[in-house]
């Protein structure tokens, strides 16, 4: 049995509040528009496969409970949110250009934000297994239907965070806004890669 309410009301909630991915993707569609945010968004929901996909076949629990492995995921994820603010500063001072990154480096930006960031992989670890029964026949099943549910939340939630962003720049966002956006995302992901830098992940 799967408690379906419980699992769609958490699951709703915890992709509801504003993370990384979730700044990326406004982000990206106020600077480069619906199509390049999405691109990303589906690079995100690679990387949650990957990490579901661990918690289904009970590496997820093993790796959750590896000081070394959370150690090492954490740091890559600090280093690259850092590299991502110092970029978003640097752009803020810069005039806007014209042309936009290409497609494979949205996706990769969500993408490595998302796998390396251990708080994904202990949330799927601990939230999955809460809302059936792990140890009855067919629990691989049921953990699989439930990360397919929450892929399904992440993507309608990141579209939300996409309609904004792009309700944003719609009317041709001036210069002065475009930087103040990258000034604010990049002053945001730095303060992320503090508080993950800071953050005792095995704890």
């Amino acid at each position: 049995m799967i408690d379906w309410p419980g699992f769609l009301v958490a699951a709703t909630l915890v992709s509801l509040i504003p993370g990384a991915n979730q700044l990326l993707g406004l982000r990206n569609a106020v600077r480069y528009g619906t199509a390049r945010a999405l691109t990303g968004v589906l690079a995100r929901l690679a990387a949650f496969v990957v990490l579901i996909g661990l918690v289904v076949a009970g590496l997820g629990a093993v790796l959750a409970t590896s000081a070394a492995a959370l150690e090492i995921v954490k740091w890559i994820g600090v280093v690259y949110l850092a590299w991502l603010g110092i970029t978003s500063l640097r752009s803020a001072r810069r005039d806007p250009g014209p042309s936009a990154p290409d497609r494979p480096a949205v996706m990769v930006n969500e993408f490595v934000v998302a796998i390396s960031n251990p708080k994904a992989l202990l949330l799927f670890a601990a939230l999955l297994p809460q809302f059936t029964d792990t140890s009855a026949p067919g629990a691989g099943l049921r953990l699989a239907l439930l990360g397919v549910a929450y892929l399904g939340i992440e993507l309608l939630v990141g579209l939300g965070y996409i309609a904004v962003g792009r309700a944003l720049g719609a009317t041709g966002i001036p210069a002065r806004t475009q930087r103040r956006v990258d000034l604010g995302a990049g002053i945001t992901f730095l303060g992320l890669a503090g508080l993950l830098a800071l953050d005792d992940v095995t704890s």
